[in-house]
């Protein structure tokens, strides 16, 4: 599922303008870097079109993940403010929404109620990721699912926040893209 929904999901419209309000959009040619393994990231990123591609050097070099609109990009050096592990490119012409690190820190550190739905939409993603990748390599070894059948559907709570997050999706990129 794509990050933003869990984002936009949890916050309220007047969060969402003050997104739109206090980001620039910023376009990427293909090849072009976005963040670098081990850099700086100056913003949390949302993929508005295109591709992205993500690599890691230190292990690889070679793709581990592909990331197209709706993605969320610079989450975990925003969370944990250590370096990027991963450098992320566009593998085709993209456009990203650029929310500067200071004035999302600013706007957390000062509106507490944002903050609370920022961090807990950040959460419920992060645990949903935990899940997925528990399912994908087994729990402890023996193959065995850690989550029992059935519990990595999403609660009701959670699908009406999803159904809403994509209309504001969608608003976002009419009035960003004019689609």
């Amino acid at each position: 599922m794509k990050k933003v929904l869990y984002i936009l999901g949890e916050l309220t419209d007047d969060d969402i303008e003050w997104m739109l309000a206090n980001s620039r959009r910023q376009s990427l040619t293909p090849g072009e870097t976005l963040i670098e393994e081990g850099g700086t990231v100056s913003a949390l990123y949302i993929v508005l079109d295109g591709a992205l591609s993500v690599s890691i050097h230190a292990q690889t070099g070679g793709e581990i993940a592909h990331l197209d609109a709706g993605e969320m990009v610079g989450e975990m050096s925003f969370l944990e403010e250590r370096p990027p592990s991963a450098t992320v490119r566009a593998s085709r012409e993209a456009i990203v929404l650029a929310i500067p690190r200071t004035r999302l820190a600013e706007k957390l550190k000062e509106d507490s109620a944002f903050a609370s739905r920022f961090y807990k939409a950040l959460a419920v993603f992060m645990s949903y990721r935990l899940r997925s990748m528990d399912r994908m390599l087994g729990y402890g070894g023996d193959g065995q699912s850690p989550v029992p059948a059935g519990d990595d559907e999403l609660d009701d709570n959670l699908l009406g926040n999803v159904y809403q997050a994509g209309t504001r999706f969608d608003q976002m990129m009419k009035r960003l893209l004019g689609r």
